[in-house]
């Protein structure tokens, strides 16, 4: 499995799904839901991973094997496409929580 272009295909759609929850902004009148939108974020991250592995032919709970990885421990491709995704995430959902916060004070 190319992780790398595992990563940059989730970027890519993460961008898309983060566009299409800021035009909810408008249609939410109230400052909770509003907030769980992020929630709404988090859980496209997590069935775009699901669905990216379908379309790749990943079993997420497949022991992932690499010589780049110690002996440790092994670890399963979800947990290895989770370490190497996470900081895309966090990034929009940081971008994503500005625009919900800027929302708020117009």
């Amino acid at each position: 499995m190319d992780i790398d272009g595992f990563r940059a295909e989730l970027e890519t759609r993460l961008l898309i799904e983060k566009e299409y929850i800021i035009q909810e902004l408008s249609l939410t009148e109230d400052d909770q839901e509003r907030l769980e939108l992020l929630g709404k974020f988090n859980e496209k991250y997590k069935q775009l991973i699901r669905r990216l592995a379908s379309e790749n032919g990943i079993d997420l709970n497949t022991p992932y094997s690499n010589e780049n990885l110690s002996d440790a421990g092994t670890l399963s491709y979800e947990q290895v496409i989770l370490g190497k995704t996470m900081n895309i995430y966090d990034k929009l959902s940081d971008e994503l929580y500005e625009e919900i916060a800027m929302f708020r004070k117009d």
